[in-house]
């Protein structure tokens, strides 16, 4: 008689849980969910491996720095150029957590290297998710719970950004207090609000080291957890495929497959951002000193997703764009590129899933990502967006620009002032004819199919190039789509010659329905490709021996054994 294995402590604990929480239902349940394998899918969990590495070594900094504005001089023996200088004693205990704390300035390093690599991937997945027509229903929510965590990734990286009380963030401070007291009637009192008293203040550190630590990261842990549970409830989106439609998803197991890989994947990260940390200096505030309001010296930009905020200021001319209204002074030349162009960039933002649905009329739900040429106007605002902020960017450097390149900064900053304007409408326009053009190339290869350099000549004289067809899964892919025709609205007046109200509004959403798919390519039809593909003696021609040896791709039906599966 066999004898009975006994659970082993790991066992016995699975139980006791399990027997008080029905764990193992979830666990199960999660386990056979199915995720599609994709590299770009590895955007988002850069960012939350990244934020993983934040929290870590966050949590070490925050058990040496000294959150405090009260002035004392500095006693160390690194670096010698600080010895017995007066500063805040937020700044003394970070250099002091550079050079005398074993392993200080690594970690230091490691999490500045890692906020910028949060927000990067951060950002890099939402222009993915915008490309491909991920945020549509019934994804819209959690394309809102994304923006928020951008907006909030924002705020930690400048709050992080601005502790250490140095030359170059009390600098950053110093525009935020311009900027906020550009706002008309309460910006000097929300000034002395924030910084309790006139700018500085003596408040300002310990409020940003509360926000860093405690409000900005629990709300980010909040969304983080929002976001995936999300995501799993509402299936993974997946590129178009073989097999692939709204109603399944293709992929590997969440068990021991993707649980596997993002295990690996963690790790690689982490070891990259504590290489970068080790070996890539970063954020050296000493070479600055402690700040204050006298030097401001050329060559300092903030980190690299404020730099736009930076870069608008210096394009936006001074001199005329300070109005007086009733008294009250609008500092228009802060007003605007401070407050009023990110505050349109993030409207923008957060009304676009409902903008596009309102203008296409789609209100289905969608598993199936876009192929991007395939919204040809999505894809050009995208890429205007890009092209704006990276002019942007650049303007925040002009004086690196003139200087390392022996330039005039004012012909610098009146060349971008014009490329702020004219490089996303011709961006936009160049992209819209790519994806047009690839559109109609894809025609072209369902129709005729790939040039495979084979003439054959007739018996008659005739020359024809011989066209190698398109497998299953190839047409599918360029044939799968949908292109939405423009809104169709109800006319002015009813058949009894009433006006039917709500017209004009209807009337404008129409004119925006145009704007976006006007032009259009539509997708090859059957029909199409039985007309196209009737050419009588031609198809009696056989297809070389190169064209017999390709083999057939998969149709979509998943492998046995460790191949991806299906899940409905």
């Amino acid at each position: 008689m066999a004898k009975q294995q006994r659970p082993n402590g790991v066992g016995k604990a699975a139980d006791y849980l399990d027997q008080r929480t029905s764990i193992g239902v979830l666990v199960k349940e999660f386990a056979r969910k199915v995720f599609p394998d994709h590299w770009s899918f590895m955007l988002g969990e850069i960012a939350l491996f990244s934020f993983i590495v934040l929290i870590a070594s966050g949590f070490f900094l925050t058990m040496f720095f000294e959150p405090s504005m009260a002035l004392v001089r500095y006693e160390g023996e690194h670096p010698p150029s600080m010895e017995g200088q007066l500063m805040s004693a937020a700044f003394s205990s970070t250099v002091e957590m550079s050079f005398e704390v074993r392993g200080g300035l690594l970690m230091r390093q490691v999490h500045h290297w890692a906020a910028l690599i949060f927000v990067f991937s951060i950002v890099v997945h939402m222009f993915r998710i915008f490309f491909t027509g991920a945020f549509r229903k019934p994804r819209e929510v959690n394309w809102l719970v994304g923006a928020v965590m951008l907006i909030l990734a924002l705020a930690a990286g400048f709050t992080g950004y601005s502790l250490p009380d140095d030359v170059l963030s009390g600098n950053g401070l110093r525009i935020i207090d311009g900027v906020v007291k550009s706002i008309p009637v309460i910006g000097s009192w929300l000034s002395i609000l924030v910084f309790g008293g006139e700018f500085p203040g003596h408040h300002i550190i310990p409020r940003l080291f509360t926000l860093h630590i405690f409000v900005i990261p629990g709300l980010l842990i909040a969304l983080i957890a929002l976001h995936l549970f999300l995501m799993v409830l509402q299936k993974h989106t997946q590129y178009p495929g073989g097999g692939r439609t709204d109603k399944n998803v293709v992929g590997y197991p969440a068990l021991p497959v993707y649980v596997a890989k993002m295990t690996g994947n963690f790790f690689i990260i982490a070891g990259v951002l504590t290489l970068m940390g080790g070996t890539m200096a970063i954020n050296n505030v000493w070479n600055y000193g402690p700040y204050d309001p006298s030097p401001v010296s050329a060559g300092t930009q903030p980190d690299w997703y404020i730099l736009f905020v930076d870069g608008a200021l210096r394009l936006m001319p001074g001199p005329g764009w300070e109005w007086v209204i009733g008294g009250y002074t609008l500092s228009m030349n802060l007003l605007i590129p401070a407050l009023v162009v990110p505050g349109i960039l993030f409207t923008l933002l957060f009304g676009w899933p409902f903008l596009e649905a309102k203008v296409t009329g789609d209100h289905k739900e969608h598993h199936v990502l876009d192929r991007p040429r395939n919204r040809p106007t999505r894809t050009g605002m995208g890429m205007a967006i890009i092209v704006a902020f990276v002019v942007c960017s650049l303007a925040a450097t002009n004086d690196l620009i003139a200087t390392h390149f022996s330039l005039d900064i004012f012909a610098i900053t009146w060349t971008l002032r014009v490329l702020v304007f004219v490089g996303p409408v011709f961006a936009f326009w160049v992209t819209k004819r790519v994806c047009l053009g690839l559109q109609r190339k894809d025609r072209e290869l369902v129709l005729h199919g790939h040039e495979s350099g084979r003439i054959v000549r007739f018996a008659n004289g005739e020359y024809i190039e011989v066209h190698t067809p398109l497998d299953e899964e190839e047409r599918w892919l360029r044939v799968s789509y949908e292109s939405p025709e423009p809104l169709e609205i109800q006319p002015l007046t009813d058949g009894r010659g009433v006006r039917r109200p709500g017209y004009r509004s209807d009337r404008r959403w129409q004119k925006l329905s145009r704007f976006f798919y006007e032009d259009r390519v539509s997708p090859v039809t059957p029909a199409e490709v039985e007309a196209a593909h009737s050419h009588g003696r031609h198809d009696e021609i056989e297809p070389g021996r190169h064209d017999e040896a390709e083999p057939k791709a998969p149709t979509g039906a998943g492998a046995v054994g460790g191949g991806p599966r299906h899940s409905d």
